[in-house]
């Protein structure tokens, strides 16, 4: 897996996760006008592996 950043048609820019079978499974779903944001995006993300599944078909009790 890797993380690509790229600037998009406005200038904004953009991160994807791109899978090794070249398949984008995940992106920043906005665009930052600067750089630092973009890749504090990244940070966020790559920090989260400890966040929890909720299941949202579930309903609330």
């Amino acid at each position: 897996m890797r993380f690509e950043l790229y600037r998009d048609g406005k200038g904004e820019w953009r991160w994807r996760l791109r899978a090794e079978n070249g398949e984008v499974v995940a992106d920043s779903g906005e665009g930052y006008g600067r750089r630092e944001d973009c890749e504090h995006g990244i940070a966020l993300v790559k920090g989260a592996t400890n966040a929890r599944v909720v299941d949202m078909t579930l309903k609330m009790a």
